[in-house]
């Protein structure tokens, strides 16, 4: 006979424990009795348990450091770039999964699009300035021409990017756990930086869905990415020097995680980004019936109902003219109790979902209190107007201005304080008192108030962002951290940075001196030097079939230093004459040989700098159908040498840089382009941009 027991376990007991992903697999501690329960913040159910312990955090960094770096420093840039591509695309058809769950942490549709959606649009975005901005190659030059450092140029110095050595650490908030994942992961690995993502237990389990799906996907290579899954109090301890980490959360555990050991003594980098009492103020040219009152009210209603005020970048302080305090409180009080229906985030006609748990909601409720205790007056909301982990939006005003509070207690939920101020001067001296922004928002339609508010505040804040009637329907918004512009604030907020396009992939690598020849900075960087090797071909060798012209090769058989000298034309008088005439640019120094000669810069009539560069390209260019598509632009020209009539001008034509497009049939070829006169003297110096072919498969070459 079988007798069986009934399960007398709980759900509570029984959750599953969301698993971490280290050494390439995924894991769970046998042991879960510390494991921290996550509900689901409409309902109350519980979603699922986390724990770490036992974890072997240890050998997830050397994995990392070991097998994650060496297969992400074999690629190049553009091939790591094209993976984020791939990967985000594939995260996009995946979307509905993650905004399901993510539905769990109190997250609405409205803000699982700035959260999913933007967190994809964010890599893809990065992805694409790689690509674009950056070379195809493992380092990046940091300038644009090397440093001179002997007379004869046998010595130069320029400074390169390199991938950092280590690994990227980042710990992220709650709050977002897809966006605040990738816009941290995407750079790092486009540097060549594999990453250990610690995220908020509150939403982790969203990020270790987006994690799993990245995982599956099968683009990333082995041990660019792990993740650990609940608390990981010991992950500094493994990190050296080579390591960093970034991390998003209080000021007060940022301070903790900075006062460690490895970071304060043995060299691990340290970045935050936290606390931030961000500013919304209201120009002092503004009146009710103006549009910028409208657009003010509806951007601190925005900032206050999106995510429940659970952001980073939430306005928290609003400041306004003396006599328009009352006004915008009442405003803004009117817009909330019509647009915002509290409910669960399922529910397709609530427009706020509750905080992200019963406790953030006990420490919103808090924050409030210590501020009404500090002189704020409710205007609306409250800590007793909702229950469970809703919170009411709350709007408070000041008499005092300059209450400490106001300027130091951050409610992270739906809650702004409203404040008076006289002038643009005072208004400045506010914002300022938050020691420390992200963002703050000025609505004015005043040029000059604008530029006033940037002088004086610009030093407190990480973003500026202006609004009036004319980009309102364009703006992006107060909180939205953009891949284009850097995410961060000093002081309060951290003093970090990320984002800020192809910088927040430069933010996880080395830049570095080098000093040497001009081959061993050709060799290092990719990019040809003056005076480093060469193999040279002049008109008479194409001719007689010595040697073939660099325009007659693709990209698989052109190689750096590869050159070609032109002949010799002469600058005559009457060309000089037919270009003034035919271009219609009559500047004396071309046409008057008296006011040409009193020029201190002219010897005689000379020749227009554009003559010149546009007779080098007669006679450099190979004008039958080849590997070269087009000439697709010309940069850093200088005329240095005037040449009159009856000088003599040739060109000297060398490969510089080669940059093959992952996703064409073409790249892009830059030619260091001298043009000298009969006596060697350089005239004129630039680069020729052209498309040229990866293989010969477009044209048929005409010539055979």
């Amino acid at each position: 006979m079988t007798t069986t027991t009934a399960d007398t376990s709980t759900p509570e007991e029984t959750a599953q424990v969301v698993p971490s992903y280290l050494r390439g697999q995924w894991v769970t501690p046998e042991d879960v009795s510390d494991a921290t329960q996550v509900r689901d913040a409409a309902t109350s159910e519980v979603v699922c348990r986390f724990s770490a312990k036992g974890l072997d955090i240890a050998s997830a960094v050397d994995y990392a450091r070991e097998v994650g770096a060496s297969n992400l420093q074999k690629y190049t840039l553009h091939e790591r770039a094209m993976m984020i591509k791939e990967m985000g695309l594939y995260l996009k058809k995946h979307r509905d999964e993650l905004n399901a769950l993510a539905h769990k942490t109190g997250a609405n549709k409205r803000d699982n699009f700035v959260d999913v959606d933007g967190g994809i649009t964010t890599a893809l975005v990065i992805s694409s300035k790689a690509r674009k901005e950056l070379p195809n190659s493992q380092v990046i030059v940091d300038a644009a021409e090397p440093e001179v450092l002997s007379a004869d140029g046998s010595f130069l110095g320029t400074h390169i990017f390199v991938p950092q050595q280590g690994i990227a650490v980042q710990i992220n908030a709650f709050n977002f756990p897809v966006w605040g994942m990738l816009e941290k992961f995407a750079p790092a690995f486009i540097a060549g930086v594999p990453t250990i993502v610690k995220p908020g237990t509150p939403s982790g389990y969203v990020t270790q869905a987006c994690v799993k799906l990245m995982v599956e996907s099968g683009i990333l290579p082995d041990g660019a990415l792990q993740l650990i899954s609940g608390s990981a109090r010991d992950l500094l301890d493994y990190l050296d020097y080579r390591d960093q980490v970034a991390f998003t959360g209080s000021a007060a555990t940022a301070q903790k995680l900075r006062a460690h050991r490895n970071v304060s003594e043995n060299g691990v980098q340290f970045s935050s980004e936290a606390d931030s009492l961000n500013a919304a103020i209201l120009g002092a040219d503004v009146a009710p019936e103006d549009p910028e009152f409208e657009i003010f009210i509806k951007a601190v209603f925005a900032e206050m109902t999106a995510k429940a005020g659970q952001k980073c970048t939430a306005i928290r302080r609003v400041l306004v003219p003396n006599h328009l305090k009352g006004a915008v409180a009442q405003a803004l009080r009117e817009r909330l109790v019509a647009k915002v229906i509290a409910g669960d985030p399922r529910d397709e006609n609530a427009t706020m979902g509750p905080l992200v748990s019963v406790d953030q909601r006990a420490d919103v409720a808090t924050a409030v209190t210590r501020l009404v205790d500090a002189g704020g007056q409710l205007v609306c909301g409250g800590p007793d107007e909702l229950d469970g982990a809703y919170f009411a939006p709350t709007v408070l005003t000041f008499n005092d201005a300059y209450a400490p509070a106001v300027h130091e207690v951050e409610a992270f939920g739906p809650v702004v304080s409203i404040v008076g101020y006289s002038d643009t001067v005072e208004a400045i001296e506010l914002a300022a008192l938050g020691r420390g922004s992200l963002v703050a928002s000025v609505v004015t339609h005043d040029p000059e108030i604008a530029a006033e508010f940037a002088r004086g505040i610009g030093a407190h804040h990480g973003r500026l962002h202006f609004l009036d009637r004319d980009d309102a329907k364009t703006s992006t918004g107060h909180g939205s951290p953009l891949p284009n512009l850097i995410h961060g604030g000093p002081g309060r907020a951290g003093g970090g940075e990320e984002l800020g396009g192809v910088r927040s992939i430069k933010h996880h690598m080395q830049r570095v001196a080098i000093q040497g020849t001009p081959d061993h900075l050709t060799a290092i960087t990719g990019i040809w030097h003056r005076g480093a090797k060469v193999n040279s071909v002049s008109r008479e060798d194409v001719e007689s079939g010595r040697g073939v012209h660099p325009f007659r090769k693709s990209i698989a058989e052109l190689e750096i230093g590869d050159q070609f000298v032109s002949d010799f034309r002469e600058v005559r008088l009457e060309d000089i004459i037919a270009f003034a005439d035919s271009t219609g640019d009559q500047f004396y120094a071309h046409t008057d040989a008296k006011a040409a000669a009193a020029n201190p810069f002219f010897p005689s009539q000379v020749a227009h700098g554009y003559l010149l560069v546009s007779w080098a390209a007669g006679l450099f260019v190979e004008p039958a159908p080849g590997p070269v598509l087009a000439n697709i632009g010309l940069e850093n020209l200088k005329f240095l040498t005037p040449v009159p009539a009856g000088d003599s001008i040739q060109v000297v034509l060398t490969c510089k840089q080669i940059k093959p497009r992952e996703t064409e049939i073409y790249g892009d070829v830059y030619w260091d382009a001298q043009l000298l006169n009969q006596d060697g003297e350089l005239c004129a110096s630039y680069d020729v941009l052209t498309g040229v072919e990866k293989e010969h498969t477009t044209f048929v070459n005409w010539s055979d």
